[in-house]
């Protein structure tokens, strides 16, 4: 519309002349530029004509500038919403903004079909090439799922304030239904939708992060749909912005509407935590016997983009799979908008099911169905590639969790071999962890040239996700980087700091990650003088000249906030 507007006023303003010179206001060949004028002559015709169309052209120019910025401003509001141009979804990270619509494959979308699991390691390997090129055509060729549905009762005025996104709205034909509240009109509408299962229909409930005026309305929905199962996905603030409101008292009882809701236990562990909670209904009429609901909530998901590794989001869905009652309602999952984590964690799902059943797996058809349920589920291509990053995971190394009853006929079992040929199961099993990818683009930092000479062995180098950074020294460069990387414990996150025996140069690097992060323990695993060889650096503790063994040295701080004053550091061991 913007290049036709010198148009329009051109179109206006040459008959406004033309009226103007017939009527003998402007001579026909004077210059409309000139700044002198002759005297009027009196015998001259006057402009009527020219005063009874000025007002007419001045009315239709404010018509067609009117109708200018209503048409401007309905493009700007279908860039949210309409089908065709409607971007991936939002950034659950960055309230209100859209991710930017990858580009499409130049031959149109395509058909992928569905791969054997003994494939799945080759098939990857080859989406991944040129920086995940076919894993983003792929994604690109998804249908958003907008074009399946309706969405009247999202778009409704009394229901505009109850979504947390503007573009994020569950179709009318898949969205759940509360009962109806006596006098509230609308009562019936909740920012959620069913999805279905790999065979199992409406196994979960997709929802967005619930606000501070839907909590009501959530726990209505747990307790209507009999869910037992909450599965959050995402931090209740990000990068200082609020992603999901806290629907869940800390402790003792809480009433949210009709619904009591009172902890009775809290189990913190490093990636997730584990709340449990007694719920139940204050409606004079109705079942009122109270009901256990476990909430599940994943803490591991960074702000941006997806865990390093699939391992943490393994372990979670199999406690997901524990926990949840065989007869109970839908799985209730959600992240802030509801489409991105939580579509990520239902295909995982989904698909681990298909392996399972059918020896294959078929990303791409299961999330094309569940967007007809839920438009934009699994809202980038990092989180698609990460779905089956996550299900060769699964594939090449299975579930190693034991209880500690079956650990000693699992290690009987590690240590029987079928025949004397055949290697024993627990090498077998060291085996497989020698083989898990190493992944050097991640290790940049490391593998600079003046870092490389910090490192006692040239292939052992920190990811540049979790090394220990120390404090730069003034107008030297590099001097914030050490050898050592922060590692997990059992429950706390940055347990403990893994990193090499020091150096000679090295030295003083180390003594100050021990002050900067305020270590309190170091524990040795070495000798300073083994085979005859100096292991332990003057004033450290290893030397170079002879690689590591399996030794390793932890130091356990508490977070990565070292230059907070009161945090005890607790263990490190060296090589």
């Amino acid at each position: 519309m913007e290049p036709f507007c010198p148009l329009l006023l051109a179109g206006v303003s040459l008959p406004l002349a033309k009226a103007l010179r017939g009527n003998g206001t402007i001579p026909a060949d004077s210059n409309l530029t000139s700044t002198t004028a002759g005297p009027p002559d009196p015998r001259a015709p006057q402009p009527v004509l020219a005063w009874l169309l000025l007002p007419v052209l001045l009315l239709v120019l404010l018509l067609l500038l009117a109708a200018y910025f209503f048409r401007f401003r309905k493009q700007r509001k279908a860039v949210v919403s309409a089908n065709d141009k409607m971007p991936n979804g939002i950034l659950e990270e960055q309230e209100q903004q859209r991710v930017t619509l990858l580009s499409r494959s130049p031959s149109g979308p395509k058909k992928y079909f569905p791969i054997p699991v003994a494939h799945l390691e080759e098939e990857i390997r080859v989406r991944s090439a040129d920086d995940c090129k076919h894993f983003r055509e792929e994604f690109n060729s998804l249908p958003s799922g907008h074009i399946q549905g309706t969405f009247e009762l999202a778009n409704k005025e009394e229901n505009r304030e109850k979504n947390r996104y503007p573009n994020i709205l569950p179709n009318d034909h898949s969205r759940v239904i509360l009962s109806p509240v006596d006098g509230a009109p609308c009562s019936d509408y909740i920012n959620a939708s069913y999805i279905d299962g790999y065979k199992e229909k409406n196994k979960f409930i997709a929802a967005q992060g619930p606000k501070q005026e839907t909590v009501n309305d959530f726990w209505r929905m747990v307790w209507e749909q009999k869910s037992a199962t909450i599965v959050m996905l995402t931090n209740l603030k990000e990068r200082k912005e609020e992603k999901c409101h806290q629907y869940w008292p800390d402790q003792g009882c809480w009433t949210y509407g009709n619904i009591r809701v009172c902890v009775e236990d809290c189990v913190v562990l490093v990636d997730y935590t584990i709340r449990k909670f007694c719920i139940q209904s204050q409606l004079p009429d109705g079942c009122k016997a109270p009901r256990l609901v476990s909430q599940l909530h994943f803490t591991s998901w960074p702000d941006f983009g997806v865990p390093f590794t699939p391992i943490g989001m393994l372990k979670f869905l199999k406690k997901v799979k524990a926990l949840n009652p065989a007869h109970a309602g839908p799985i209730v999952v959600h992240c802030s908008a509801g489409v991105g984590r939580t579509g990520t964690f239902i295909v995982i799902d989904a698909m681990m099911d298909m392996m399972h059943a059918e020896h294959k797996v078929d990303v791409f058809d299961f999330v094309s169905r569940i967007r007809n349920q839920r438009p934009q589920m699994v809202q980038t291509d990092m989180q698609y590639t990460f779905i089956y990053q996550a299900l060769l995971e699964h594939y090449l190394y299975g579930d190693t969790e034991l209880d500690v009853s079956s650990l000693e006929k699992h290690l009987q079992t590690l240590h029987s071999t079928a025949s004397h040929f055949d290697k024993i199961g627990l090498e077998e099993e060291f085996r497989k962890l020698t083989n898990v990818r190493i992944m050097k683009e991640n290790m940049r930092t490391g593998n600079l040239p003046a870092n490389m000479k910090k490192a006692r062995v040239i292939q052992i180098i920190p990811y540049d996700f979790n090394r220990v950074i120390l404090s730069m020294k003034r107008g030297q460069e590099y001097t914030d980087y050490i050898n050592a990387s922060f590692i997990d414990g059992y429950r706390q996150k940055d347990h403990f700091i893994a990193t090499q025996g020091p150096l000679a140069h090295t030295v003083e690097d180390f003594w100050r990650m021990i002050w900067e992060w305020k270590c309190h323990t170091i524990v040795m695993l070495t000798e300073v003088q083994e085979r005859e060889q100096v292991r332990d650096a003057p004033g450290g503790l290893c030397h170079p000249k002879v690689p590591c063994r399996g030794r390793c040295q932890l130091l356990r701080p508490q977070g990565r906030g070292g230059s907070q004053a009161g945090n005890e550091r607790g263990s490190l061991c060296t090589l």
